[in-house]
Order: structure tokens, then C-alpha cells, then sequence
């Protein structure tokens, strides 16, 4: 219900605005006690796009029933005993409103810009040959599949699983535990390794296929490229580095 509690020195209610045209206009407005019905119109018709001519103003309590039709411009708001919570609804008479017929609301309504495709081409600064110019720099065009075969060559240098490896970036070291082709994780091959220390994301499981098997968050699906085998012995961690 609407507080009939008014704060000393308070001179002005909150009250909801409703839209007899616009059904999803539903507003929270402040109005001075001593407005005139007249200046609550020209604030309202800023907010809704009625004119203040072709407007009326029902006021109704907090419970939804009626309390009066402001009809009389000079008289001042207070003059209805208005609270907090009350609700101000507006009645659009111009039947040749903005308001009616629902096209503020219904996009639908709106009659759309159609281009023909022939005249779109004839177009310069659109999107199409934007992306034209771009895809005339790249050699390879828009295409970025990579190929089945992708890195294959440099797993010649990953012969064995078990090898010691150091991986970038950051020298992480560990043994290679796969090499070969992963689907899953995208064309070309793939280096599965089990770090030495936990820097992994994975126990060899990954999205659902188990390519090794070592302890959890010691595993990692990486680029050949990345990996290099050698003497990479497993770090002392209690070993102080020599100044």
C-alpha cells in the first residue's frame, strides 16, 4: 500500500506511469506536489511521446482502483492527495498519435531498407569488399585448415616414448609419453608429455581419450615444436643455484 507517512520537507511522490498506447512503457516518475497538471503533462510528454494537448491523466492508488481524473490543468498535483506508489496513467487521444498502431514497440511494423545484391556490389566502404581486400593479402585466402599432416616431419626428431624432454615455453622438463595424432584436439600431430613436476592440466585423459597414463596434473597434449628430447635430467628441487 502507499505510505501515507509523509517525511517533513518531502514534497513530491513517486508514482509508476503506465501507457494507454505504449504497453511496455512502464516508468518510475517523481512529481512535485506543487506541480500543475499542466507541467506534469510537458514532463510526461518528454518521456513518452505524447502531446500535451491530445493527453489525459487517471491517477489510481497502490491497490489498482481509480482515485480521480486530473482534467483541470491549473490545478496542482496535491490538490488529489497523491502517495508513494501510486500509479499515473496516461491516455493518448490523437488517433493519429507517434504512439499508436504499436510501431514504437513492434519492430515488425517498420518497413525495412532492402539492396539489391547487384546494386550491394556496386557499393564501396561495405563489409563485403572489406573483406575482399583482406582475403587478396592473404596468400592462402580465407582458408586456415591446417592440414592432417601438420608437424608430422618434426616428430622424426621425438623418436622414442620415454625419452627425456624439456617443453616451452618455461623448461618444463618430463618424458615424451605419446607422439602422434590426436583428432579431438585439432589436425596434425601431437607430443604427449608427463612433467616431472605437477604443471600439467591432465592424468593423459583428455576430452575424453586416454592417450597415457601418468599422475594428475603431470600430463600435457602438446606441438612438436615445442618439445625438445635430450640429457634434460629431473631438477634437484633442493638444489641451490650457484651465485
Amino acid at each position: 500500500m502507499g505510505s501515507r507517512l509523509q517525511i517533513e520537507g518531502d514534497e513530491s511522490v513517486l508514482c509508476r506511469v503506465t501507457h494507454s498506447n505504449l504497453k511496455s512503457f512502464n516508468a518510475d516518475v517523481r512529481f512535485s506536489l506543487q506541480m500543475t497538471v499542466e507541467a506534469m503533462k510537458e514532463k510526461l510528454w518528454k518521456k513518452c511521446g505524447t502531446t500535451v494537448e491530445s493527453m489525459s491523466l487517471e491517477l489510481y492508488d497502490d491497490a489498482g482502483a481509480k482515485i480521480a481524473d486530473l482534467t483541470d490543468n491549473a490545478r496542482s498535483f496535491g490538490f488529489y492527495s497523491p502517495m508513494d506508489g501510486y500509479r499515473l496513467h496516461v491516455l493518448d487521444l490523437d488517433p493519429a498519435s507517434v504512439t499508436s498502431g504499436g510501431w514504437l514497440e513492434d519492430t515488425s511494423l517498420v518497413e525495412k531498407y532492402k539492396i539489391s545484391d547487384e546494386a550491394y556490389k556496386q557499393r564501396d566502404g561495405t563489409f563485403r569488399k572489406f573483406k575482399e581486400k583482406l582475403e587478396l593479402k592473404s596468400p592462402s585466402g580465407a582458408s586456415t585448415k591446417l592440414p592432417e599432416n601438420y608437424m608430422e616431419d618434426l616428430c622424426a626428431n621425438i623418436k622414442e616414448v620415454g625419452d627425456r624432454c624439456q617443453v616451452q615455453p618455461g623448461d618444463k622438463r618430463g618424458i615424451v609419453k605419446y607422439v602422434g595424432q590426436a583428432e579431438n584436439l585439432g589436425p596434425g600431430f601431437w607430443v604427449g608429455v608427463q612433467y616431472d613436476e605437477p604443471l600439467g592440466k591432465h592424468d593423459g585423459l583428455v576430452k575424453g581419450t586416454r592417450y597415457f597414463e601418468c599422475p594428475p596434473l603431470h600430463g600435457a597434449m602438446v606441438r612438436p615444436d615445442k618439445v625438445q628430447v635430450g640429457d634434460f635430467p629431473e631438477r634437484d628441487p633442493f638444489e641451490e643455484e650457484e651465485i
